[in-house]
């Protein structure tokens, strides 16, 4: 016997710990599933000082100030949770959660979320936080007047790049190829910044540095020839990837595998919304997802109310 919930919501982090809040507060009832701990990926933001309303804290701070206001309005949250299946088919969505049972409601939020990528090297993982950041606007300023490195080479990695001009004394843009696949007023902007130079065509093979990051090791693909930039920051932008290969079946993504939705956060599939860092959209912030998820709520909570307000007059 499944137990029944107004809508389930998938991840939460900003976004769908914002949706809990607002569902639970128009009296329905939310569940939060996710399968990993509550805040998403707020919680690696060590310094939060541009979320408006609050004062400069952590990421885990806030996401524990979310949890505990989705609870305290009523929202049931599961975290680590084992989702062993999923089904979004029908006007009923239901899904297994591993020695918690099997839940259904008639709407559902994905707000799970993504992660940067990774270039998988020696040293990454051990100095993310530590110098390594995959968020100039998250982490920015705590580079003011050091030098940096910014490895990518599309739109996103030479825009953040001219961006952290404003606080590095100097950026070196490491890229993999010899071109760059940003457009070509971006990459002129780049060139043109006195601050900024270039290391092409080249493989990252690791970081140092004890505690934190003290230089980037890179290879040059056609020579062999290695180098060594000595940064105290390194921001990583070579893509992003959305957590939705779960849902692939059931709604529209687009060939990056980002969910397709509209300006009310509906999907595909009736029912069905997205909000947060899953959607398809330009900026991933707190300030977005916490946006998504208050509009993917009040969507999530037309739609049900309409489904009541038409079984009773069925019934009637």
């Amino acid at each position: 016997m499944s137990e029944k919930y107004d809508v389930i919501i998938f991840g939460a982090g900003p976004a769908g710990l914002t949706a809990g809040i607002y569902l639970a507060r128009a009296r329905l009832r939310p569940l939060i599933l996710d399968t990993g701990t509550a805040g998403g990926q707020t919680v690696l933001s060590y310094h939060v000082a541009n979320y408006p309303g609050v004062e400069a804290t952590s990421g885990f701070a806030i996401s524990q100030t979310m949890l505990r206001q989705a609870k305290g309005f009523g929202a049931d949250v599961i975290t680590q949770a084992g989702i062993t299946s999923v089904d979004l088919e029908g006007d009923i969505k239901r899904v297994e959660v591993e020695d918690e049972g099997s839940f259904e409601a008639p709407a559902v939020i994905l707000a799970i979320g993504g992660v940067p990528r990774r270039l998988g090297v020696e040293g990454e993982k051990r100095l993310e936080g530590q110098g390594i950041s995959y968020c100039a606007t998250c982490d920015g300023d705590f580079f003011t007047d050091k030098p940096i490195a910014v490895i990518g080479g599309g739109n996103s990695a030479l825009e953040e790049a001219v961006s952290l001009t404003k606080y590095a004394s100097h950026v070196t843009v490491i890229h993999e190829f010899d071109h760059f696949q940003a457009q070509p007023w971006i990459v002129e902007e780049a060139r043109n910044n006195p601050k900024i130079d270039f290391l092409m065509n080249q493989k990252v093979l690791g970081f140092e540095g004890d505690p934190t990051l003290t230089a980037v090791l890179s290879e040059d693909k056609a020579t062999g020839a290695r180098n060594r930039v000595e940064v105290d920051g390194t921001f990583v932008f070579i893509g992003y990837v959305p957590n939705t290969a779960r849902f692939a079946d059931f709604i529209d993504l687009t060939p990056r595998g980002e969910i397709v939705t509209d300006e009310s956060m509906v999907t595909s599939r009736a029912g069905v919304f997205a909000a947060g860092d899953a959607r398809a959209k330009r900026y991933r912030q707190i300030t977005t997802a916490v946006a998504d998820g208050t509009i993917a709520a009040l969507s999530a909570t037309e739609y049900v109310e309409a489904r009541r307000a038409s079984a009773a007059s069925a019934v009637a």
